[in-house]
């Protein structure tokens, strides 16, 4: 630890060092370099440039809420709505009440806030990925006129309530039931993880159809859920390590009476949730790239201002060496994002290339974090630098929106023709 610079008392505490001769060398390390070695966003048009230069400037403004709730394990609300002020949670949606983006517009954006902190690229990934996403793909027209303006403006938060305390990876065996009244349906049943659940909004709940007889008995369909709904109780998931500055909800549904008019008409099966989620994993590989992006340039910009033996660490062929290689994979990562987004705005782009560009990106990722952290010594653990933050929420991205090894199997069954699920 002989690395981190003397401070046991900050200058701004204490109106000057308490020792004669200190000093608390200051790292920029958290200052954007656009490192783009490869021209990967040189044809950027100038209105995808705008919206990602938005996306700059509104997470700029919260950059330092974000951080100290993600040191105090509290979610900024005023900060996550922040966003929806600049209009960033259209997620790359076709709606008349939102502003188009394209794929590469969305998938900038998405990088942008995941540079700045992973708690609000999260933020992005649950209220536009997910909850908006779903309402537009499924909606009622009446559902779409009352929320949708207000879940894009960031004045009602809203939840994808799919995985449940048993069921992650294996969603499809969800037990959450959705029973018919005449009055319309109760709800049944639990969700865990889920971003926003306790938020106060209103939670997309998707359950298994019980009602014997029925043409849709063991469909899977989706329901519009006010948090306010007796029988809806949400907990906050204490104790997090990663993602810190976003709310995750323990959500128990006993007996919660809806209206018939609560339901989703467009959401049939267990495939409509995966229309969402394939979009949403196109988010994650630029997430990854957005944290793999300032890891990278923190240890850059780092080993060109940090002094050891004499000379800056930039100096030392070893840094250098390391920088190289991890410029390769960074370099990597902004292909397979800029041709994810071409794909799509060709409308090519199949379920299984999105899984590819997780998989690639998330794991990538991991790997430029954990090299950067230790390109910074002891000050790779100071959360103000940084890096040691991204490592963390690195690991939740890695993990949510499918893991490794389901992307894995599903990449795998799509080469193979041979489905190795259980």
């Amino acid at each position: 630890m002989t690395e981190i610079p003397a401070r046991a008392a900050r200058a701004s505490d204490t109106g000057g060092s308490p020792f004669p001769g200190a000093t608390e060398p200051a790292y920029d390390v958290t200052s954007p370099l656009d490192i783009d070695y490869y021209g990967a966003f040189r044809t950027i048009p100038a209105g995808d440039r705008e919206i990602w230069e938005r996306a700059r400037t509104a997470a700029a403004a919260i950059a330092d809420q974000m951080a100290e709730g993600w040191n105090r394990h509290e979610y900024p609300i005023e900060a996550a709505t922040s966003l929806g002020r600049h209009q960033l949670f259209n997620d790359g949606l076709t709606h008349p009440d939102l502003e188009q983006f394209s794929p590469l517009a969305t998938g900038l954006v998405n990088m942008e806030l995941s540079r700045v902190d992973g708690s609000l690229g999260t933020v992005l990934a649950v209220q536009g990925g997910l909850a908006l996403r779903t309402l537009v793909y499924f909606g009622s027209q009446v559902q779409q006129e009352r929320y949708v303006q207000r879940i894009a403006a960031g004045e009602v938060l809203g939840s994808f309530a799919l995985t449940e305390p048993d069921h992650g990876s294996d969603s499809s065996g969800l037990v959450t039931r959705a029973t018919r009244t005449q009055a319309g349906w109760v709800l049944r049943g639990a969700k865990k993880w889920i971003g926003n659940g306790a938020s106060g909004g209103v939670t997309f709940v998707w359950a298994r159809v019980n009602s014997e007889g029925s043409d849709d008995h063991g469909a899977v369909r989706c329901f519009l859920v006010p948090q306010e709904t007796p029988g809806y109780q949400a907990q906050v998931i204490a104790g997090k390590g990663a993602l810190r500055a976003i709310d995750q909800a323990l959500i128990h549904l006993d007996d919660v009476e809806l209206p018939a008019e609560a339901l989703l008409p467009g959401a049939h099966s267990f495939k409509d949730t995966s229309r969402v989620l394939y979009a949403t994993r196109a988010g994650v590989a630029w997430s990854a790239l957005g944290h793999a992006t300032a890891c990278f340039e923190s240890a850059l910009a780092y080993s060109q201002q940090r002094v050891q033996f004499g000379k800056k660490l930039a100096q030392h062929q070893m840094v250098q060496e390391k920088l190289t290689r991890l410029l390769s994979h960074l370099v990597a990562m902004q292909m397979y994002c800029v041709n994810l987004a071409h794909l799509e705005s060709e409308g090519i782009l199949r379920p299984t290339q999105a899984s590819l560009a997780k998989y690639h990106n998330t794991r990538t990722a991991r790997l430029i974090a954990a090299e950067a952290r230790d390109m910074l010594g002891g000050n790779g653990i100071l959360l103000e630098n940084g890096v040691i933050r991204h490592q963390a929420d690195i690991e939740a991205i890695h993990t949510y929106e499918g893991t490794e090894s389901v992307q894995a199997l599903l990449i795998g069954r799509d080469l193979t023709g041979f489905s190795a699920f259980a």
